[in-house]
């Protein structure tokens, strides 16, 4: 028992160590202080918006790349994306979904018109300009087609990054992996709230992505955050709703350019990738790219974001020359 309870002193020691290392500074409410801003989006509610790269017209015709993460996933799930993108001359955006990360909670249920309705508000909030690149990761595949199919005017392109499509989890082969994941989901956020993942934050396990450090230093602290964790856990309990609500919106534009970048080898995966893979085939300006020595959250990381980026610029180079 002495010497769990000195394993569990020495990881929190080393992880104040390393955030005084990075230079992250904690909050009088006990996190990192949060990069970006807040920005309001009416009825007094307010969302976490972290924006990086040359402004709007500084870095010419580009369109602003709006990123939104996946199940579990917040504006620190983008920061070697972002860092990546920002040094190939792109503006991007990440946010943190309410209740997510540093944004205070929203009105239930948070599904995905939900979801996607504080999306819309926070675009008109933020000042920045369309029409957008859409990129997203996971599960943000269900809010891409419902945000592109209520502003289609809104969207210079998409890119999928090892995502889920809504047309795919409505078949009966996704189910049982929904139902396992909700479940898992459950317990992570029971885990959390219990205080269990804070000993583990420093680990391995408080940052799967490989994170620059201020976004290492977010991600940490969420991982081990209890209303963060109910809150994802709630998002993927509505999976199934969520998809129903992206299917009803109509399919993407044809005309879009659409980019998937998937993670982990093809061989053995072939039906996944395939579905995967889907949106882009049915494009006229399609790419697909699959990094098979990626993870399915590495993918973000450092030592894989830049095919992220070429999936960008194929989007804005496709949008362009068409």
């Amino acid at each position: 028992m002495l010497k769990f309870v000195g394993r569990v002193v020495a990881g929190f020691a080393l992880f104040f160590v390393s955030f005084v290392a990075v230079g992250g500074l904690m909050s009088a409410a006990g996190h990192p202080v949060p990069r970006g801003r807040m920005v309001d989006i009416g009825e007094g509610r307010q969302l976490r918006l972290v924006c990086e790269g040359p402004a709007q017209g500084v870095a010419g015709d580009r369109p602003l790349v709006w990123l939104e993460a996946g199940a579990f996933g917040f504006a620190a799930d983008w920061g070697a994306t972002q860092q990546a993108l920002s040094a190939a001359g792109w503006r991007s955006c990440a946010y943190d979904r309410a209740g997510m990360g540093f944004s205070p909670p929203g009105p239930a249920p948070r599904d995905g018109l939900a979801i996607v309705s504080d999306f819309e508000k926070l675009v008109a909030a933020s000042g920045e300009k369309g029409p957008f690149i859409l990129v997203g990761h996971s599960m943000a595949g269900l809010r891409l087609r419902e945000y592109a199919g209520r502003n289609p005017k809104q969207v210079a392109g998409l890119v999928l990054v090892d995502a889920a499509t809504a047309d795919a989890s409505e078949t009966e082969a996704f189910k049982p992996f929904i139902k396992a994941f909700t479940s898992a989901s459950r317990w992570a956020a029971r885990g959390a709230s219990l205080g269990l993942f804070k000993p583990l934050a420093n680990t391995r396990l408080g940052d799967k992505i490989g994170l620059p450090p201020a976004a290492q230093a977010e991600k940490r602290w969420a991982f081990a955050n209890g209303r963060h964790n109910r809150t994802a856990a709630a998002e993927v309990a509505l999976w199934p709703q969520s998809a129903q609500q992206a299917v009803a919106e109509p399919a993407y534009d044809p005309a879009w350019p659409v980019a998937v970048v998937t993670a982990g080898p093809v061989k053995g995966r072939e039906r996944r990738k395939a579905m995967q893979a889907l949106p882009a085939e049915r494009s006229q300006h399609g790419y697909v790219d699959h990094v098979e020595a990626a993870s399915h959250t590495r993918l973000l990381g450092e030592s894989f974001a830049g095919h992220i980026v070429k999936a960008v610029e194929f989007v804005g180079g496709a949008r362009k020359g068409g």
